[in-house]
């Protein structure tokens, strides 16, 4: 992660950092810029850049309030009207036209034998990624750190495939997202391995609309398995694709963001820029 664009967001990462952990004491521009080693005049241009909006309405998005606002008011509705509101705002395509095809039970079972996939590195506002593709789809997409550890954890995904080191058209339309390009959106396909539950919950996770929040209790009510929270929130963090499965839209009936498998403050960070953009084109 040398490119500037990291470094900004690894910036705006650490002040997201320390407005969490002193958010009762609402802690003014000024001294957020100093714990990040930025003037701040140059620490609003940069966060105002990055988000679209300044740092005081930002941390409004992030603060518990927000998140319990919109749990109060979309939670018995959310995935009732998913459908039905995604095409209201272009912000929304993103959860309906991703689409799902299920590995066939061989494919599962065989750890991805005869499955030849590609994969490459890009950037993204949240740091560098790790994307992964079949011909049918995206099998993986997830936040990287190091290369050769991202790299070993695609393998631990599919230990029987064939990989190669390319970009192809299915990873370059999965990275349209990031770009807001949304009349790209229609052209991505996902190519999961799971099992059925599974695939139920990541499917229920895109039915979250840009900018909503849900519970593990939602999540598992609209699977019809009401009394399986937990199995949920394992499915959640097994989710093999960051971003584009909107797992981080999951938090916990208290309002708190809760954990992320690629770390609480992008999470955090991921849902401001979410609601930065529904205020945006609303």
């Amino acid at each position: 992660m040398t490119s500037q664009e990291t470094i900004n967001y690894q910036r705006i990462a650490d002040a997201i950092d320390y407005i969490k952990i002193n958010f009762k004491n609402q802690p003014n521009l000024d001294e957020v810029a100093e714990k990040v080693n930025l003037s701040p005049f140059h620490f609003q241009r940069l966060f105002t850049d990055w988000a679209g909006i300044s740092p005081k309405k930002f941390l409004q998005y992030l603060s518990i309030d927000y998140a319990k606002g919109i749990l109060k008011d979309k939670q018995a509705t959310l995935f009732d009207t998913a459908f039905e509101t995604g095409l209201s705002g272009t912000g929304r395509l993103h959860d309906l036209f991703v689409n799902i095809e299920g590995m066939t039970p061989a494919e599962y079972k065989n750890g991805g034998k005869s499955l030849f996939i590609n994969y490459s590195f890009a950037e993204s506002p949240f740091g560098d990624i790790i994307v992964a593709s079949t011909p049918k789809g995206i099998c993986y997409m997830a936040f990287a750190g190091e290369r050769g550890e991202a790299f070993t954890s695609l393998q631990a995904q599919f230990p029987n495939a064939q990989y190669t080191q390319m970009v192809d058209q299915a990873q370059q339309n999965a990275l349209f997202i990031f770009k807001k390009d949304w009349s790209q959106l229609s052209n991505i396909k996902l190519h999961l391995k799971g099992t059925s539950f599974q695939l139920k919950v990541w499917e229920a996770l895109l039915n979250i609309p840009l900018g909503g929040l849900s519970t593990y209790s939602s999540v598992a009510a609209a699977i019809q398995h009401p009394k399986a929270s937990r199995a949920v929130g394992s499915a959640v963090g097994d989710n093999p694709v960051a971003f584009l499965i909107p797992c981080h839209r999951v938090i916990k009936s208290t309002g708190e963001t809760g954990q992320y498998h690629w770390g609480a403050t992008r999470k955090s960070a991921i849902i401001g820029w979410e609601a930065a953009k529904v205020s945006l084109v609303g």
